[in-house]
């Protein structure tokens, strides 16, 4: 059975300097961090985690808690996240909750018990109390907490005041935000602010339809009836805002149903341009979320306050406009 030294001898590295690369301290070069997990696969070394979480109390394992695994942001947000883990030499410890409080507290504990390095939660249900005495770095992504360690978001106030501005340049004037958001304030909420904020500097026409407090719609992902209510109500509407892309697919089918054109006599802008976005026909016109950065962001800031070095409480990345089919 190969040993430390034997992977040493195979990389012509010293055992320190492999000892690096598997516990993922120090300035580790990308080259050398190579040439040991090449070594290893060549001599079919493993490492034993378990005395390694024992003597540094912590693992290379990273506690990620989601609310929807099969939504398509969260599904990219996990392969962005994991693309980013592996690069630092760190893995996942997923944990899909569904959004039920017991779930989410039971998986804080699970993280605890497993020793990871940190939590990345990408949830909104959990209560900040939950979070005292964690003694690991907490990052959340779309989601600020006090209590956090680091915060990673996108300017989802800027996403929709470019959604608004894009709306009126391309003629609407009677307008509509469709969020269905579950019960708690979340970022996203801001998505509706930007929105808001221009049709009222502008002089375009907004109809509220007030906020969704069904969270079984978030719960579901399925927002038909919803969609189908408003419309029905308002047939004025000529643009509408989705909160995300899979609410703007299901305008499509909504749309598609009742005989409504779509950009001839609505227009659609999404949020979050997941793959999905570009799938649909027509293709959804969305607001695109740097998903790839803001993992890679969460990823190395819970890395680096693993090492007790300081990282920014906040931090907020632009969006972008993707003009598509629906407008």
């Amino acid at each position: 059975m190969a040993t430390l030294k034997d992977v040493a001898k195979e990389t012509g590295l010293t055992v320190s300097t492999v000892s690096r690369v598997l516990n993922n301290r120090g300035y580790i070069s990308a080259d050398a961090r190579e040439r040991v997990y090449e070594a290893m696969k060549r001599l079919n070394y493993q490492p034993n985690e378990l005395a390694r979480s024992l003597s540094k109390q912590t693992t290379n394992t990273i506690g990620v808690i989601v609310p929807h695994i099969d939504h398509p942001y969260f599904a990219r947000l996990l392969s962005s996240l994991e693309t980013a883990a592996y690069k630092s030499g760190y893995k996942l410890l997923l944990f899909n909750s569904g959004e039920r409080d017991e779930k989410e507290d039971r998986y804080l504990e699970m993280c605890k018990g497993s020793r990871v390095a940190g939590i990345i939660l990408c949830s909104g249900r959990v209560e900040t109390q939950c979070f005292e005495g964690l003694g690991v770095p907490l990052v959340t992504v779309e989601r600020f907490l006090e209590s956090g360690t680091a915060a990673v978001e996108c300017d989802n106030r800027q996403g929709g005041r470019l959604a608004a501005k894009h709306l009126l340049e391309r003629g609407c004037r009677k307008v509509v935000y469709l969020g269905g958001e579950n019960e708690e304030n979340m970022l996203a909420d801001d998505r509706a602010l930007g929105f808001m904020e221009v049709c009222l500097r502008e002089g375009l026409e907004f109809l509220d339809p007030g906020r969704e407090k069904d969270a079984g719609l978030y719960a579901s992902l399925d927002y038909h009836s919803y969609i189908e209510k408003i419309l029905e109500a308002h047939p004025e509407i000529d643009g509408i805002f989705a909160s995300s892309d899979v609410i703007a697919a299901q305008v499509i089918q909504i749309c598609g149903k009742k005989g409504i054109r779509i950009p001839e006599q609505v227009k659609v802008v999404g949020f979050d341009d997941c793959g999905l976005a570009s799938m649909t026909t027509p293709s959804i016109t969305t607001i695109r979320q740097p998903v790839d950065e803001m993992a890679q962001l969460a990823v190395e800031m819970l890395i680096r306050a693993n090492r007790n070095e300081l990282v920014p409480s906040r931090t907020t990345l632009p969006v972008t406009l993707i003009r598509r089919e629906t407008t």
